[in-house]
């Protein structure tokens, strides 16, 4: 969502060090920004990077929170919405404040806060120093910052790794694992969702939920009065079969598709569901992760700062 106006600028001091968490899988190719060509940047700003080279198998969320607990006041997530998802995830609860340099496909976080794609725009930003307090997504106390869904879509990851890995990382790849996936037919889920103390029973492909008023407006959909009232956009797929399924997908990725029609809508600060798995594989911001059940979603407010070109005066996003 766009800003209003900006803040004025609270310059990073010269003296300060800030702390890279960079993966180096993110983005596509001869985008991705070279680690000296960022070192540069900050040292440009009068800021000394400590740029930390992210593995596969590393624990983002712990190696953020880690650096919070040695004093680290700015940390900078470097990548894709699921790097930036793990950064977050450490942090939120602590003192430190996270810088954003969006390296991914889609970059919906950065989008939404108005923080440029390219490197030295988004080092820019950082070194200005405008602080904003941002709600985040919850499910089973994993954060997510724009959403979370059980059903088809951590499914669909999995289909776009492989995709990836021989075509190359593009929008493209990502729309083809979605149809790929769902020409399968996936089982379907059996729910009870509980909101408000009201529970009902539902049987569904996808139960997609949302926190970011951005992704649902690049998507074509509603839900965004939820999040400016300061709740989740639960998006509720239909029981039906292979055709459509194929439908609800195409209708998505087109930004057609209609409540009550290609989905149910529910606004939620919190909600509880349950299923008769003991875990289901969960996806949040496009990492994939296997959950015990029951579920706890909702939205926490005031849990991260971010740094944005807007500061506190953006608007929802």
């Amino acid at each position: 969502m766009q800003a209003t106006m900006a803040s004025e600028p609270q310059t990073v001091p010269q003296t300060m060090r800030v702390h890279v968490l960079m993966n180096l899988k993110s983005g596509r190719g001869s985008e991705k920004p070279q680690i000296q060509d960022l070192e540069d940047t900050f040292a440009a700003h009068g800021i000394t990077a400590e740029i930390i080279r992210l593995k596969p198998k590393d624990d983002i969320s712990a190696r953020a929170a880690q650096l919070a607990r040695e004093g680290a006041e700015l940390i900078i997530a470097a990548g894709g919405d699921g790097t930036i998802c793990g950064v977050a995830s450490g942090l939120v609860g602590t003192d430190a404040a996270m810088g954003v340099i969006p390296l991914g496909t889609f970059n919906y976080f950065g989008r939404s806060l108005n923080i440029p794609e390219t490197a030295a725009e988004a080092i820019a930003v950082i070194a200005a120093n405008r602080r904003k307090t941002i709600p985040v997504g919850v499910i089973n106390d994993r954060v997510f910052l724009n959403n979370t869904s059980l059903g088809i879509y951590p499914q669909i990851l999995r289909t776009r790794e492989t995709v990836y890995e021989r075509w190359g990382r593009s929008r493209i790849a990502a729309y083809w694992s979605v149809l790929k996936t769902m020409m399968r037919l996936p089982r379907r889920l059996k729910l009870k969702i509980t909101v408000d103390g009201d529970t009902r029973e539902v049987k569904t492909s996808l139960l997609f939920a949302v926190s970011n008023a951005f992704q649902l407006e690049q998507m074509g959909l509603e839900g965004i009065k939820c999040i400016e009232q300061g709740k989740l956009a639960v998006l509720i797929a239909p029981n039906r079969g292979r055709l459509g399924l194929l439908k609800n997908g195409l209708a998505l990725m087109l930004g057609r598709a209609q409540r009550d029609h290609d989905f149910e809508l529910l606004c939620a600060d919190r909600m509880h569901i349950t299923c008769k798995r003991k875990s289901l594989l969960v996806a949040r911001d496009g990492e994939r992760t296997r959950i015990s059940g029951p579920f706890e979603l909702e939205m926490r407010q005031g849990a991260l700062t971010v740094l944005t070109p807007d500061g506190e005066d953006g608007g929802i996003r």
